[in-house]
């Protein structure tokens, strides 16, 4: 099977050996770039608890002021993987969407127990803050990358997959949903993904690309695309 990665390399890049290893063939396609972002670090001691909805978010953070044995929740495997690997030691992980995220946290942190330091990026598909400051929790938001979009493509890479669509497609934010439409548009490649599966994360990610004909939309959760292939 064909298959369309479209997140920055490293953040793909075990999951393209992986399905590699399963006799897939893989493109590689990435729509935006991750770039950390200068900020003002809080009183790290004021925080009972942490909250990260990515790796990013984790990999663009200064943790050497910050107790490791805090609680720590995780979107999915992968933000919990990284977490773990910078030494947090008491980490909850949730099935990869905020939706299970904020229960995990209403689950296992009590409002009593004090101030939750949530670290994202600067556009999220989900008020997870305000959520839960309405759950009546004490919770502040520190922003530390953002996304930028690929402007230029190879025009190489463009041609080879017009002669061979992809029959999957994996599309992981809106940020990404947003580019993927114009580079679709930019390279008039609108009536080519008729027997193209599109992975979506979120209903609001796949109703960006709605106006295209797709041969059918799925959505998923980060850790779900392995099991997505036997769904098709």
């Amino acid at each position: 099977m064909h298959i369309l990665f479209t997140r920055p390399l490293e953040d793909c890049h075990e999951m393209i050996l992986k399905f590699q290893s399963l006799g897939h063939e893989i493109s590689h396609l990435p729509l935006i770039n991750i770039e950390g972002l200068k900020y003002e670090g809080p009183n790290y001691s004021e925080f009972k608890g942490i909250i990260f909805t990515s790796a990013n978010a984790i990999k663009f953070l200064d943790i050497r002021s910050i107790d490791k044995k805090l609680k720590c929740f995780c979107v999915g495997g992968a933000t919990e993987k990284k977490a773990r690997s910078a030494g947090f030691q008491n980490v909850f992980a949730a099935e990869g969407n905020v939706n299970n995220l904020k229960e995990l946290v209403l689950q296992n942190f009590k409002t009593s127990e004090g101030k939750l330091l949530y670290i994202s990026g600067e556009i999220i598909s989900s008020d997870l803050d305000k959520d839960l400051i309405s759950s009546g929790y004490i919770i502040e938001r520190l922003i530390n990358y953002r996304a930028n979009t690929i402007e230029k493509y190879d025009e190489d890479f463009i041609e080879k997959l017009k002669l061979k669509m992809p029959e999957i497609t994996y599309i992981y934010s809106q940020n990404s949903a947003i580019n993927f439409l114009k580079v679709i548009k930019n390279y008039q490649l609108e009536t080519l993904w008729m027997n193209t599966n599109l992975m979506c994360i979120g209903e609001k990610t796949s109703s960006i690309l709605n106006e295209i004909k797709w041969k059918k939309i799925f959505l998923f959760n980060p850790g779900e695309e392995e099991f997505l292939l036997y769904k098709i």
